[in-house]
């Protein structure tokens, strides 16, 4: 087959072009490397804003980054967790959602990579440096937040022990807040054991055990609450928390600085309804929470304790009068509750509140998501 000549020169063109444009792109790489390390930095690219964007069932868009003012809700397990994000969960700019259960773990793992020598090492030398992992974690722990749930003004993650990561995420996140939900360790602990909640690390068979790991994690927590200070992170008692919940949540949303909202008052009315609270039937405290803020589980604990736990309550568990509470008092003094909070218990106690039917909040027909990251 004969090829024209006009052809030929046009492929001809085409590949010197294409030459031309490689020699430029090599020329301007090799520029911007020399550039790189005289001044030292040894990087060639500057990474961009990462962010994403969704969309809600109303047809309002969202923007999400990590300079965005994200909440974060834990403390140790059975400690009012699951309480705290329902009440914020119910006010209408804020959405908080299940337990992730795979952000902590990550946190964890990047916890670990950090404090073997070893394994640093081997990260620096293959360029996964620290600034390359939190960048990762970042974008997968917004990404997390952001998805797996409705989006919201406002976005804030329960899940217990990520607040044993608080002054890491303080950096990744700079403008996150954080709450810090503490409880009598007796009553946490009880709980743990008659509900049967798997913790890792503790021994439900074990009172005693359990009550010294309830103290490490606490103290290591509000260790460091303290360190973040108090501008962003604080420590909330779950006691104060439901007998006094108007002021108590008046004074959490001050803090959060957001405007407020009497619906966080009734969190029950709020559940499974598009933007309020959405519950899974798998979290151990589901059950509790759909009704309206009582006294049933404030003082459960006392008499179940065994003797001689009781007697060492105060070496076994310093935290409890570093927190407040005082660990020869049975059964303790917390305080007096709102009228409210009496009027709840008493409607608990009837059976005079509604379980919804679907625990669930979500209209995933309505959701629309973008993955395009926003600049």
């Amino acid at each position: 087959m004969r090829v024209s000549t006009r052809r030929v020169a046009m492929a001809a063109g085409c590949v010197a072009g294409m030459l031309l444009m490689a020699h430029v792109c090599q020329h301007v790489l090799e520029c911007q490397r020399e550039e790189a390390y005289r001044k030292g930095s040894g990087a060639v690219m500057q990474p961009e804003q990462d962010g994403l964007s969704m969309v809600d069932w109303q047809r309002v868009e969202y923007h999400y980054n990590k300079d965005m003012p994200l909440i974060f809700v834990g403390g140790v397990p059975r400690s009012g967790t699951t309480l705290m994000r329902a009440m914020l969960d119910a006010h209408p700019e804020i959405r908080c959602g299940e337990e992730t259960r795979i952000i902590p773990r990550l946190l964890a793992m990047r916890q670990a990579w950090s404090k073997s020598v070893r394994e640093k090492m081997r990260l620096d030398e293959a360029g996964v440096t620290d600034q390359v992992l939190d960048s990762a974690v970042r974008a997968f722990i917004l990404e997390v937040i952001a998805r797996h749930g409705e989006p919201a003004q406002y976005l804030c993650n329960k899940d217990p022990f990520t607040l044993k990561s608080s002054l890491y995420l303080s950096h990744l996140f700079p403008n996150s807040r954080f709450l810090l939900l503490l409880r009598d360790g007796r009553a946490s602990v009880h709980s743990m054991i008659s509900r049967k909640v798997t913790i890792a690390g503790f021994d439900l068979s074990s009172y005693r055990d359990c009550l010294v790991k309830w103290n490490k994690a606490v103290e290591a927590m509000y260790s460091q609450c303290l360190q973040v200070g108090p501008s962003r992170c604080k420590p909330v008692h779950y006691e104060q928390l439901v007998l006094h919940p108007r002021s108590s949540m008046q004074e959490i949303m001050r803090f959060l600085e957001i405007r407020w909202d009497e619906s966080v008052l009734h969190h029950e009315d709020a559940i499974g309804k598009p933007g309020g609270v959405s519950l899974s039937k798998t979290e151990r405290s589901t059950d509790q929470v759909i009704k309206p803020v009582n006294l049933e589980a404030l003082s459960k604990w006392v008499g179940h304790i065994p003797v001689d736990v009781v007697m060492d309550m105060a070496e076994i568990a310093p935290m409890l009068t570093r927190l407040g509470y005082d660990p020869n008092a049975n059964p303790p003094n917390y305080g007096s509750p709102d009228p409210l909070v009496v009027n709840n218990t008493q409607r608990v106690k009837k059976g005079d509140f509604k379980t919804p039917a679907n625990l669930k909040g979500q209209p995933q027909a309505l959701l629309q998501n973008t993955s395009e990251a926003q600049r």
